[in-house]
């Protein structure tokens, strides 16, 4: 089975054709299709290709399938004996994205 190894919002990610995968939030509109030029590594499912650090003339296409925040996250400090509490929490932004093609 081929897949890909790419990079994108400091992130890297393993994906195959037809994945459905969470990225951090892109500038895209639903249903624009996009494109991934920093792809680390390609197997295309009888050898192996590494760049170094990144394959020449290889990308991966994707299709914008939703822009959605992700669950809340608490971070909750506290120091004790104290009387020390501070909570503060955040929900990121993920861009939703449909694989369509690997190519090299």
């Amino acid at each position: 089975m081929a897949y890909a190894i790419f990079k994108t919002g400091g992130k890297q990610y393993r994906v195959s054709e037809g994945d459905s995968i969470d990225v951090e939030s892109i500038e895209a509109e639903v249903g624009d299709n996009t494109s991934f030029a920093e792809v680390l590594m390609l197997n295309d499912g009888t050898s192996t290709t590494v760049g170094a650090p990144f394959i020449e003339g290889a990308s991966v296409e994707a299709e914008v399938v939703d822009q959605h925040r992700d669950k809340k996250v608490i971070a909750f400090k506290f120091k004790r004996r104290k009387g020390f509490h501070k909570t503060k929490g955040h929900r990121r932004h993920l861009t939703r994205l449909q694989i369509k093609k690997i190519s090299a």
